[in-house]
């Protein structure tokens, strides 16, 4: 019997929040249908952050109410704060997502605030999820290296990393969101967060701003990781990491898990028809 790796699937939230063309609810919609057809359990649908700082998710509340649950079907939002949250969990929702960073500088430009700080804000949002019987998952953005400071000490992002298990996470996403990780700084975090976490409750969420992505996933299967984030295309970066590029892509995930063993039991074929879609969402119209 294969082994099994899980995909957590960012494409509707995380791939479109930063692209420059608003992106239509039912285009969304159907890009989240798409997903679904192709076997997808975990996706990340959209976030409950103000319209003014992220424009493209203006219309988080219909695409929630528009992505129907469904058994087995994990729907992740994106929440801020306690305001975000109760919108999300009032519609109804299995998991909700809070990010923090382990680099001071990117936490202040990403969410006006210290990594402290909004350690301290997620405090209600814990509460919210656990209250209402869903996951809290959480994102340790720039795990190893920041736009403005460099190399992170994978103690840095291991001590967020603690901090999120400690407030209830369920699950931490440690992040290379600019996508300058090397396979050996993967491998030495990875070391460090399986000694203190259980590998079942980290997940690796990479970009391929360089062409490492693939090598560093095999760098956190080597430590028992068998979560990945990934995006539909391709898509994806962030408004405030100068230089991320997209983040990896989920045929190139699949195609590389599968080719190493692993079972996810997705639809190739129809992840390519999600595929193409994304992209003829995202191209701009004549």
């Amino acid at each position: 019997m294969r082994p099994s790796a899980t995909i957590v699937e960012v494409g509707p939230r995380d791939g479109l929040q930063n692209e420059k063309q608003i992106v239509s609810t039912a285009d969304k919609l159907e890009l989240i249908r798409l997903l679904r057809v192709a076997g997808f359990t975990r996706l990340e649908v959209t976030s409950f952050v103000s319209p003014r700082w992220v424009p493209q998710m203006a219309d988080h509340e219909a695409v929630l109410n528009g992505t129907a649950p469904a058994p087995g079907l994990i729907r992740s939002v994106l929440v801020p704060n306690e305001r975000g949250a109760l919108s999300a969990l009032a519609i109804g929702v299995e998991e909700l997502a809070v990010f923090t960073s382990a680099s001071e500088s990117f936490a202040q430009k990403n969410i006006n605030c210290s990594i402290a700080e909004s350690l301290e804000r997620f405090k209600p949002v814990a509460a919210l999820a656990a209250e209402h019987g869903v996951r809290l998952r959480g994102y340790v953005s720039c795990s190893f290296e920041c736009p403005y400071e460099g190399q992170i000490a994978p103690e840095a992002a291991l001590a967020v990393a603690q901090a999120l298990a400690d407030l209830g996470c369920a699950e931490i996403s440690l992040a290379d969101t600019i996508g300058r990780a090397q396979s050996d700084r993967v491998d030495t975090l990875m070391r460090m967060a399986v000694g203190a976490l259980p590998a079942e409750q980290l997940a690796c969420h990479f970009h391929d701003t360089h062409g490492h992505a693939l090598d560093n996933v095999d760098a956190a299967l080597g430590w028992n990781i068998r979560i990945f984030d990934s995006a539909i295309g391709g898509l994806g970066g962030c408004p405030f990491a100068p230089g991320a590029a997209g983040n990896l892509s989920t045929v190139s995930l699949v195609a590389h898990l599968e080719r190493a063993g692993y079972s996810m039991g997705l639809d190739m074929g129809a992840i390519e028809a999600a595929q193409r879609f994304s992209l003829q969402v995202r191209a701009p119209q004549s």
